[in-house]
């Protein structure tokens, strides 16, 4: 993984960028804040079906009940550029994982790709389900799962700093 500078750069994948990345991006967002860690987020999807659309009135709906702003806008990953660009890539399930990989040119971009499964902590799930054709109950479980996965990469990067002397 590529070591990080004065901020470490994070990005969050999903399928369409409308529900689980931009939820992450939020979330980890704040906690980064309230670790007082230098990062930047954000998100993309594998597809760009989405592109320009804000969130899933849903998902914004079911955050900002539990204190979370989720502004970002729809966008594709962009291997040229956001392989360059981030340190740490962080899709939200499997299939995205694989995707990614395969967009990888170098062995270094396959380096920066973490399973959020390595993120979560407090439950036996391994991803980040996606909620869009369910109901309520869906939504609050994905911001449940990226608080853990928030948490478990703030402590992820402190620990990373720490090592660095930064």
């Amino acid at each position: 993984m590529t070591q990080p500078a004065n901020t470490y750069k994070v990005l969050f994948v999903c399928l369409g960028n409308i529900c689980r990345s931009p939820a992450a991006e939020a979330i980890f967002t704040d906690y980064a804040h309230k670790h007082q860690l230098k990062v930047t987020v954000d998100s993309a999807g594998t597809s760009n079906w989405h592109e320009g659309e804000k969130a899933d009135q849903r998902m914004r709906t079911h955050a900002r009940s539990r204190g979370y702003d989720i502004t970002s806008l729809s966008r594709p990953f962009l291997p040229a550029s956001d392989f360059d660009r981030f340190d740490l890539i962080v899709p939200m399930d499997d299939q995205n994982y694989y995707d990614l990989r395969a967009l990888a040119r170098t062995q270094d971009e396959v380096d920066k790709i973490m399973k959020v499964s390595e993120l979560i902590k407090s439950t036996s799930y391994t991803y980040i389900p996606d909620p869009y054709y369910g109901g309520a109950s869906g939504f609050d479980l994905v911001i449940d799962l990226l608080e853990d996965v928030a948490e478990n990469l703030c402590e992820h990067i402190a620990a990373i700093k720490h090592t660095l002397g930064k």
